[in-house]
């Protein structure tokens, strides 16, 4: 499947003989599976004490079932994996799009100097998966037990950044590099880790919760939506002939109608892969436009709302994680099953290991807090961070939460260059190796920066009774 361009007679849409067709109903019957999925995978949560203490999304339980049921050859006739590739595809985008055209604002705790190092945090642990990940398959390659050297770095994209890229990766590696099974292997990769970030999370949180460091609410305490959430200064009316929820999902979508008009336009193989980025680029432009027509006046109502463009973005992230699990082809996995638990052990215990030794380090006074939200979000989503972070922090009151959120678009350059990465190590073995050693170079750098104050302080000498000595 061409996720660039499908190929679909424009034609043949627009002459449907009968609504009978087979292929009126191709979507319809897939976004009911997707959601019956989430509707059960949601019902199993509240009903078994051990799901809901783990705190696994109700998408990730849904999309486990779509996966599970699968293996049933009459079940596995309705699933259609290229239309799950699609809509994972489409709602990573439109998901990050939603998140940039909201308003800034909030938590003001945090510090330009506590962003910054969340970023080149992030572009730390991007660096050391990418690396251990391409260090193991080319081991692995060498020694007869993988097909392809630079599979692994993938594990950045699965754990770092998502379902969405890893599907665009691995489906790149597999179509136009060989890489036989790259869409299945960097999905499942995605997949597991979200089950990383939410049961290491949690079993976590219980050991400190244990020793007596913290104490983690029950669900149902934390904070609910309040009608000042959805009702903000200024916006438009319920009373409107247009809903406010319509006007901005519209929003979202002209912004991704602008990307694909701009990818079209350039029409190269390597934009397409980058439909998310452009797609926040050009959803904080907008931003920034409004809020400047509204300062001149020329647009006298707030288009856009937070809530709702929270209710647009959870819902894009729900159906992507749903249909990226449910893509993943049980044929290849099955082939590569024991690759994917040597590469996600080793990124697993690397990246609880890393954030935890930087969380000390630059988070001072709430490093639990800190650590918490970062390792869910580089090992699943945003959405695990959050989630993970409530249960220690129900009312967001430490500046963890601030620096997830501020701490994304520096963040875009350090995983930009990674992505840059990505078009050349699948070339071949050489490269992979040359793409190991850059990887190693940019991990050394971004930990040195990290850990400059503790590196480069100076050395003071201090007077003790009648001899002097020197001191660190």
């Amino acid at each position: 499947m061409d996720l660039t361009r499908t190929g679909v007679d424009i034609s043949a849409l627009l002459t449907v003989n009968s609504f009978a067709e087979e292929t009126v109903w191709v979507a319809p019957v897939q976004i009911f599976i997707l959601f019956a999925a989430l509707l059960l995978g949601n019902l199993l949560r509240r009903l078994i004490p051990f799901l809901r203490k783990s705190l696994i999304p109700s998408a990730l339980i849904g999309g486990t079932i779509v996966l599970l049921l699968k293996l049933i050859p009459a079940v596995n006739g309705f699933i259609n994996n290229d239309f799950m590739e699609i809509i994972t595809y489409h709602c990573l985008a439109l998901g990050f799009i939603a998140t940039a055209l909201k308003k800034t604002g909030g938590n003001k705790r945090t510090t330009v100097k506590a962003v910054l190092e969340s970023s080149v945090l992030q572009g730390g642990v991007y660096s050391m998966q990418a690396m251990l990940g391409i260090g193991i398959s080319i081991l692995l390659y060498l020694a007869g037990g993988f097909s392809f050297a630079a599979g692994g770095v993938l594990l950045a994209l699965g754990f770092g950044q998502g379902t969405g890229q890893a599907l665009n990766y691995g489906k790149r590696f597999e179509s136009g590099y060989g890489f036989e099974g790259g869409t299945t292997f960097g999905l499942s990769i995605a997949a597991i880790g979200f089950f990383v970030a939410s049961i290491v999370g949690v079993v976590y949180l219980n050991i400190l919760r244990r020793q007596g460091k913290l104490r983690v609410i029950e669900r149902g305490e934390g904070p609910t939506n309040e009608l000042k959430d959805y009702v903000g200064e200024n916006e438009i009316p319920d009373t409107e002939s247009v809903d406010k929820f319509t006007i901005n999902l519209g929003l979202v979508f002209l912004i991704y109608g602008v990307v694909y008009l701009i990818m079209w336009l350039v029409n190269a193989n390597l934009i397409w892969g980058f439909n998310f980025l452009l797609g926040s680029l050009l959803a904080l432009l907008t931003r920034q436009l409004l809020n400047l027509f509204g300062k001149k006046k020329i647009i006298k109502r707030e288009l856009t709302n937070n809530f709702l463009l929270d209710r647009i973005s959870g819902f894009m992230f729900d159906m992507m994680i749903i249909a990226g699990v449910a893509a993943i082809d049980w044929d290849q996995f099955s082939s590569m099953w024991w690759q994917l638990v040597i590469i996600c052990t080793v990124g697993t215990v690397a990246t609880f290991v890393y954030i935890r030794f930087v969380s000390n380090q630059i988070y001072k006074g709430y490093r639990h807090e800190g650590f918490i939200s970062m390792f869910g979000m580089l090992t699943g989503t945003a959405s695990n961070g959050m989630i993970l972070l409530r249960e220690i922090d129900p009312k967001l009151e430490t500046p963890a939460a601030s620096n997830m959120v501020y701490s994304g678009l520096p963040a875009i350059a350090f995983g930009g260059g990674l992505l840059l990465l990505l078009e050349y190590c699948p070339n071949g073995l050489i490269e992979s190796v040359v793409t190991f050693a850059i990887l190693l170079v940019a991990f050394v750098i971004f930990t040195l920066i990290l850990f400059r104050t503790k590196i480069f302080k100076r050395r003071k000498t201090i007077p003790k009774d009648d001899d002097s000595e020197e001191k660190e």
